[in-house]
Protein backbone atom coordinates (compact mmCIF):
# COMPACT_ATOMS: atom_id res chain seq x y z
CA UNK A 1 0.00 0.00 0.00
CA UNK A 2 1.59 3.44 -1.30
CA UNK A 3 2.07 5.42 1.80
CA UNK A 4 0.64 9.24 1.71
CA UNK A 5 3.30 12.23 2.32
CA UNK A 6 2.60 13.80 5.99
CA UNK A 7 0.74 16.68 6.27
CA UNK A 8 3.38 19.57 6.06
CA UNK A 9 3.51 21.52 9.47
CA UNK A 10 2.10 24.71 10.33
CA UNK A 11 4.53 27.51 11.74
CA UNK A 12 5.89 27.08 14.91
CA UNK A 13 4.04 28.14 18.05
CA UNK A 14 6.11 30.84 19.15
CA UNK A 15 7.22 32.21 15.64
CA UNK A 16 7.01 35.43 14.09
CA UNK A 17 3.60 34.32 12.15
CA UNK A 18 2.78 33.13 15.78
CA UNK A 19 3.05 36.59 16.92
CA UNK A 20 1.79 38.36 14.46
CA UNK A 21 -0.64 36.42 12.06
CA UNK A 22 -3.24 36.90 14.79
CA UNK A 23 -3.05 40.76 16.24
CA UNK A 24 -5.43 43.32 15.10
CA UNK A 25 -2.81 45.25 13.36
CA UNK A 26 -2.62 42.48 10.70
CA UNK A 27 -5.86 43.24 10.01
CA UNK A 28 -5.04 46.30 8.52
CA UNK A 29 -2.89 45.26 5.91
CA UNK A 30 -5.34 42.61 4.73
CA UNK A 31 -7.01 45.25 1.68
CA UNK A 32 -3.62 46.53 0.55
CA UNK A 33 -2.51 42.55 0.39
CA UNK A 34 -6.07 41.82 -1.67
CA UNK A 35 -5.16 44.44 -4.58
CA UNK A 36 -1.64 43.48 -4.73
CA UNK A 37 -3.14 39.97 -5.48
CA UNK A 38 -5.95 40.85 -8.27
CA UNK A 39 -3.48 43.36 -10.09
CA UNK A 40 -1.87 40.38 -11.34
CA UNK A 41 -4.46 39.45 -14.81
CA UNK A 42 -5.66 36.42 -14.05
CA UNK A 43 -6.02 36.45 -10.47
CA UNK A 44 -8.03 39.43 -10.79
CA UNK A 45 -10.23 37.75 -13.95
CA UNK A 46 -10.72 35.23 -11.45
CA UNK A 47 -12.04 37.45 -9.00
CA UNK A 48 -13.98 39.33 -11.26
CA UNK A 49 -15.61 36.05 -12.33
CA UNK A 50 -15.88 33.97 -9.41
CA UNK A 51 -15.58 35.44 -6.47
CA UNK A 52 -18.66 37.11 -4.09
CA UNK A 53 -16.07 40.25 -3.32
CA UNK A 54 -19.31 42.38 -4.24
CA UNK A 55 -22.18 40.63 -3.08
CA UNK A 56 -20.53 39.61 0.33
CA UNK A 57 -17.41 41.64 0.90
CA UNK A 58 -18.24 40.93 5.04
CA UNK A 59 -18.40 37.41 4.40
CA UNK A 60 -15.93 37.03 2.32
CA UNK A 61 -13.50 38.46 4.55
CA UNK A 62 -14.37 36.53 7.47
CA UNK A 63 -14.21 33.13 5.84
CA UNK A 64 -10.72 34.45 4.19
CA UNK A 65 -9.69 35.61 8.35
CA UNK A 66 -10.45 32.23 9.17
CA UNK A 67 -8.69 30.58 6.50
CA UNK A 68 -5.62 32.79 7.37
CA UNK A 69 -5.79 31.78 10.91
CA UNK A 70 -6.20 28.34 10.60
CA UNK A 71 -2.77 28.48 8.73
CA UNK A 72 -1.05 29.27 11.12
CA UNK A 73 -3.21 28.62 14.75
CA UNK A 74 -4.89 25.36 13.42
CA UNK A 75 -2.49 22.76 14.17
CA UNK A 76 -3.74 19.69 12.79
CA UNK A 77 -6.95 21.46 10.99
CA UNK A 78 -4.12 23.97 9.12
CA UNK A 79 -3.85 21.15 6.70
CA UNK A 80 -6.77 20.35 6.31
CA UNK A 81 -7.66 24.05 5.58
CA UNK A 82 -4.97 23.84 2.50
CA UNK A 83 -6.94 21.19 1.15
CA UNK A 84 -10.38 22.69 1.38
CA UNK A 85 -9.06 25.20 -0.33
CA UNK A 86 -7.61 23.67 -2.67
CA UNK A 87 -10.63 22.14 -3.76
CA UNK A 88 -12.70 25.15 -3.89
CA UNK A 89 -10.30 26.65 -6.95
CA UNK A 90 -10.59 23.34 -8.97
CA UNK A 91 -12.96 24.50 -10.78
CA UNK A 92 -12.34 28.73 -11.02
CA UNK A 93 -11.12 28.81 -15.11
CA UNK A 94 -11.82 31.34 -17.38
CA UNK A 95 -9.99 33.54 -19.40
CA UNK A 96 -7.83 37.20 -18.62
CA UNK A 97 -8.71 40.55 -20.38
CA UNK A 98 -5.23 39.65 -22.67
CA UNK A 99 -6.84 36.48 -24.05
CA UNK A 100 -5.08 34.35 -22.02
CA UNK A 101 -6.67 31.17 -20.31
CA UNK A 102 -6.05 30.56 -16.41
CA UNK A 103 -6.75 28.34 -13.72
CA UNK A 104 -6.60 28.88 -10.47
CA UNK A 105 -4.49 26.82 -9.30
CA UNK A 106 -1.87 27.34 -12.01
CA UNK A 107 1.25 27.40 -10.12
CA UNK A 108 2.50 30.60 -11.27
CA UNK A 109 -0.69 32.58 -10.26
CA UNK A 110 -1.95 29.86 -7.23
CA UNK A 111 1.71 31.03 -5.58
CA UNK A 112 1.78 34.33 -6.38
CA UNK A 113 -1.63 34.86 -4.58
CA UNK A 114 0.55 33.99 -1.37
CA UNK A 115 3.55 35.68 -2.41
CA UNK A 116 1.99 38.77 -2.00
CA UNK A 117 1.54 38.43 1.60
CA UNK A 118 5.35 38.97 2.51
CA UNK A 119 6.27 42.36 0.90
CA UNK A 120 2.83 43.65 2.19
CA UNK A 121 3.24 42.49 5.69
CA UNK A 122 6.66 43.78 5.75
CA UNK A 123 6.03 47.21 4.52
CA UNK A 124 3.21 47.86 6.87
CA UNK A 125 5.14 46.48 10.20
CA UNK A 126 7.27 49.72 9.27
CA UNK A 127 4.42 51.91 9.86
CA UNK A 128 2.37 49.78 12.96
CA UNK A 129 5.54 47.92 15.33
CA UNK A 130 9.24 47.66 15.56
CA UNK A 131 10.65 46.91 11.49
CA UNK A 132 12.14 43.06 11.58
CA UNK A 133 15.40 42.63 11.96
CA UNK A 134 17.12 41.21 8.64
CA UNK A 135 17.53 37.93 10.97
CA UNK A 136 13.67 38.34 11.66
CA UNK A 137 12.53 38.96 8.04
CA UNK A 138 14.34 35.70 6.73
CA UNK A 139 12.97 33.51 10.02
CA UNK A 140 9.42 35.46 8.43
CA UNK A 141 9.70 34.30 5.34
CA UNK A 142 10.79 30.84 5.91
CA UNK A 143 7.26 30.69 7.80
CA UNK A 144 5.54 32.14 4.93
CA UNK A 145 6.82 29.41 2.66
CA UNK A 146 5.84 26.74 5.78
CA UNK A 147 2.47 28.16 5.01
CA UNK A 148 2.78 27.81 1.42
CA UNK A 149 3.02 24.15 1.67
CA UNK A 150 -0.02 24.09 3.86
CA UNK A 151 -1.63 25.67 0.44
CA UNK A 152 0.21 22.86 -1.80
CA UNK A 153 2.17 25.58 -3.12
CA UNK A 154 5.39 23.16 -4.64
CA UNK A 155 9.01 24.67 -3.39
CA UNK A 156 9.78 24.73 -7.10
CA UNK A 157 7.32 27.69 -7.44
CA UNK A 158 8.09 29.99 -4.95
CA UNK A 159 11.82 31.28 -4.22
CA UNK A 160 12.75 29.52 -1.28
CA UNK A 161 15.16 32.60 0.45
CA UNK A 162 14.50 36.05 1.12
CA UNK A 163 17.23 36.82 -1.73
CA UNK A 164 15.72 34.81 -4.40
CA UNK A 165 12.18 36.57 -3.53
CA UNK A 166 13.10 39.94 -4.61
CA UNK A 167 13.84 39.31 -8.11
CA UNK A 168 10.96 37.49 -8.37
CA UNK A 169 8.89 40.13 -7.34
CA UNK A 170 10.56 42.75 -9.38
CA UNK A 171 9.77 40.38 -12.19
CA UNK A 172 6.29 40.15 -11.36
CA UNK A 173 5.68 44.13 -10.98
CA UNK A 174 7.39 44.97 -14.30
CA UNK A 175 5.84 42.22 -16.91
CA UNK A 176 2.40 41.57 -14.93
CA UNK A 177 0.86 43.72 -12.78
CA UNK A 178 -1.74 45.99 -13.73
CA UNK A 179 -4.44 48.15 -12.71
CA UNK A 180 -7.21 46.30 -13.62
CA UNK A 181 -11.37 46.67 -13.15
CA UNK A 182 -11.21 45.04 -9.93
CA UNK A 183 -8.45 47.12 -8.81
CA UNK A 184 -9.95 49.82 -9.70
CA UNK A 185 -12.96 48.56 -8.21
CA UNK A 186 -11.56 48.18 -4.95
CA UNK A 187 -9.90 51.61 -4.19
CA UNK A 188 -12.56 53.29 -5.73
CA UNK A 189 -13.73 56.35 -3.32
CA UNK A 190 -17.62 56.07 -4.34
CA UNK A 191 -17.16 51.80 -3.63
CA UNK A 192 -20.53 50.47 -3.64
CA UNK A 193 -19.81 48.48 -0.34
CA UNK A 194 -22.90 46.39 1.07
CA UNK A 195 -24.21 46.96 4.50
CA UNK A 196 -22.62 44.10 6.95
CA UNK A 197 -24.62 41.62 8.32
CA UNK A 198 -27.34 42.16 10.69
CA UNK A 199 -28.17 45.63 8.97
CA UNK A 200 -31.80 45.20 9.20
CA UNK A 201 -31.96 46.61 12.22
CA UNK A 202 -33.28 50.10 12.95
CA UNK A 203 -30.43 51.05 14.34
CA UNK A 204 -28.11 49.85 11.16
CA UNK A 205 -30.60 51.36 8.84
CA UNK A 206 -30.04 54.61 10.35
CA UNK A 207 -26.08 54.75 10.32
CA UNK A 208 -24.83 53.17 7.28
CA UNK A 209 -25.74 55.64 4.92
CA UNK A 210 -23.42 57.87 6.88
CA UNK A 211 -20.83 55.45 7.86
CA UNK A 212 -19.86 53.82 4.43
CA UNK A 213 -18.29 56.80 2.53
CA UNK A 214 -15.92 57.23 5.40
CA UNK A 215 -15.68 53.31 5.92
CA UNK A 216 -15.06 53.35 2.18
CA UNK A 217 -12.62 56.00 1.82
CA UNK A 218 -10.94 54.52 4.85
CA UNK A 219 -10.69 51.05 2.80
CA UNK A 220 -9.06 53.18 -0.05
CA UNK A 221 -6.90 54.72 1.84
CA UNK A 222 -5.17 51.88 3.27
CA UNK A 223 -5.52 49.96 0.69
CA UNK A 224 -3.44 52.07 -1.24
CA UNK A 225 -1.24 53.23 1.52
CA UNK A 226 0.19 50.12 2.46
CA UNK A 227 1.03 48.89 -0.85
CA UNK A 228 4.86 48.84 -0.83
CA UNK A 229 5.80 51.93 -3.01
CA UNK A 230 7.35 50.28 -6.22
CA UNK A 231 4.05 47.59 -5.67
CA UNK A 232 1.74 51.31 -6.06
CA UNK A 233 3.37 52.38 -8.83
CA UNK A 234 3.41 49.51 -11.03
CA UNK A 235 0.07 49.19 -10.54
CA UNK A 236 -0.17 52.89 -11.13
CA UNK A 237 -2.48 54.19 -8.00
CA UNK A 238 -1.88 57.80 -6.84
CA UNK A 239 -0.76 58.44 -3.60
CA UNK A 240 0.79 62.18 -2.15
CA UNK A 241 2.91 63.30 0.41
CA UNK A 242 0.10 64.34 2.16
CA UNK A 243 -1.69 60.90 2.20
CA UNK A 244 1.65 59.83 3.54
CA UNK A 245 1.68 61.87 6.29
CA UNK A 246 -2.23 61.23 7.44
CA UNK A 247 -0.79 57.65 7.03
CA UNK A 248 2.19 58.37 9.46
CA UNK A 249 0.09 59.85 11.97
CA UNK A 250 -2.53 57.22 12.53
CA UNK A 251 0.21 54.88 11.92
CA UNK A 252 2.55 56.35 15.40
CA UNK A 253 -1.10 56.37 17.14
CA UNK A 254 -1.33 52.37 16.39
CA UNK A 255 1.75 51.82 17.15
CA UNK A 256 1.45 53.60 20.69
CA UNK A 257 -1.72 51.99 21.71
CA UNK A 258 -1.29 48.16 20.58
CA UNK A 259 1.39 46.77 22.56
CA UNK A 260 -0.77 48.36 25.66
CA UNK A 261 -3.61 46.34 24.79
CA UNK A 262 -4.81 42.76 26.98
CA UNK A 263 -4.23 40.08 25.33
CA UNK A 264 -7.91 39.24 24.28
CA UNK A 265 -8.25 43.08 23.06
CA UNK A 266 -5.02 43.07 21.00
CA UNK A 267 -5.48 38.87 19.22
CA UNK A 268 -8.21 37.74 16.84
CA UNK A 269 -9.86 34.81 18.43
CA UNK A 270 -8.59 31.86 17.36
CA UNK A 271 -5.33 32.83 17.23
CA UNK A 272 -6.36 34.13 20.89
CA UNK A 273 -7.45 30.47 21.87
CA UNK A 274 -4.36 29.20 20.47
CA UNK A 275 -1.81 31.15 22.85
CA UNK A 276 -3.79 30.98 25.61
CA UNK A 277 -3.94 27.34 24.82
CA UNK A 278 0.03 26.72 24.39
CA UNK A 279 0.84 29.47 27.56
CA UNK A 280 -1.77 26.36 29.11
CA UNK A 281 0.26 23.24 28.40
CA UNK A 282 3.75 25.08 28.71
CA UNK A 283 3.03 26.51 33.05
CA UNK A 284 1.36 22.88 33.49
CA UNK A 285 4.59 21.32 32.21
CA UNK A 286 6.64 23.09 34.06
CA UNK A 287 8.36 22.19 37.60
CA UNK A 288 6.68 23.64 41.08
CA UNK A 289 8.71 26.51 42.06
Amino acid sequence: MKQHDPDPPPPPPGGILWETAGDIRALLALPAAFVLQVAHPAVGAGVDEHSVFRTDPWGRGERSLTSVMLWVYGGEAAAEEGRRLRRLHRTIQGTDPHGRRYHALTPAYYAWVHATGFPVSRYARRYFATPFTPEEERQFYAEWLMVGRILGIHDRDMPQTVEEFWPYYRKTLAQEVERNAVVTELTAADRALPAPPGHHSSFTKLLWPLLRPALTRTMRFLSIGLLPPEAREAIGLPWTPKQERRLRHFAALVRLLAPHLPERFRYLPLARRARASRSSSRGSSSPAL
